[in-house]
């Protein structure tokens, strides 16, 4: 029965990412810990899923021309030895770290469920943020860099950030970034870095692979459906809806998950 359930979770949270474009770390990670999958197991296993699933749409983005390179080299160039270091202190801290994740995954879920609220604002404001927020621009390689490297730690520890954050980031930092080049970016960079950030818990013994195994064989179809069904669902509508829920959850993780352990 195991399997089933991890076919339809994988389906359930393929639907509402096609649907809104939501990443599905936030909607996965915290969906297999309610359901009783170790913490260490959800999010190292939720990172390969992750990386898996948007190769898929990084070669589509690529081929379109889609993906500044030159962004996602200096996102990388932070993201993945932070996500690498992370990954080598989780290995050789000597304790359970399994209800810390939990609180840092709650913290995480609430954050990116405040991104999703404002990012219909964020991405209306961007000419004014322009004008307003010079030093920022001029010094947007540097933030690039260094936000990569709080990308690379969060989303080791938790699966979630690499969509939503990095996009608000790109959004804030690149004003005059389209938006069809924001997404290709944002998914060009979340690859490698679920990917090194999932083989970093392979080698921590995080991984279940029959898990992953389900939820691929469930989310890859559920995608291509929900993105169909997005033309006739108001996103205006979804995403509300699916941040509130995003918030709930991570109130939950981030203030009560020493209560189930």
């Amino acid at each position: 029965m195991d399997i089933l359930f991890y076919i339809f979770a994988g389906a359930g949270v393929g639907l509402a990412v096609g649907l809104t474009g939501v990443g599905g770390g936030s909607l996965m990670t915290p969906l297999l810990i309610l359901s009783g999958v170790p913490e260490k197991i959800a999010i190292g296993t939720d990172l390969l899923y992750a990386a898996a699933t948007k190769t898929g749409a990084m070669h589509a983005h690529h081929r379109q021309g889609t993906i500044r390179w030159q962004i996602v080299l200096m996102l990388a160039a932070g993201s993945l030895p932070a996500s690498l270091v992370t990954s080598y202190i989780l290995n050789t801290w000597d304790f359970d770290y399994g209800p810390r994740l939990s609180n840092i995954l709650g913290v995480m879920l609430i954050l990116t469920g405040v991104v999703v609220f404002l990012k219909q604002r964020l991405q209306g404001e961007t000419s004014a943020t322009e004008l307003s927020v010079g030093w920022v621009h001029k010094h947007s390689k540097s933030i690039t860099f260094f936000a990569g490297i709080a990308l690379g730690v969060f989303v080791t520890l938790s699966s979630v950030g690499a969509g939503a954050f990095c996009a608000a980031l790109l959004l804030t930092l690149y004003p005059r970034l389209p938006a069809l080049h924001v997404v290709g970016t944002d998914i060009a960079h979340a690859v490698p870095l679920t990917l090194i950030a999932g083989i970093g818990h392979f080698f921590n013994d995080n991984i279940d692979f029959k898990l992953l195994g389900g939820l691929l064989i469930g989310s890859l179809p559920a995608v291509h459906l929900g993105s169909k069904a997005a033309a006739k669902v108001p996103n205006s509508i979804l995403q509300p809806i699916l941040a509130s829920l995003l918030i709930i959850i991570g109130i939950k993780f981030a203030f009560f998950a020493g209560a189930g352990h």
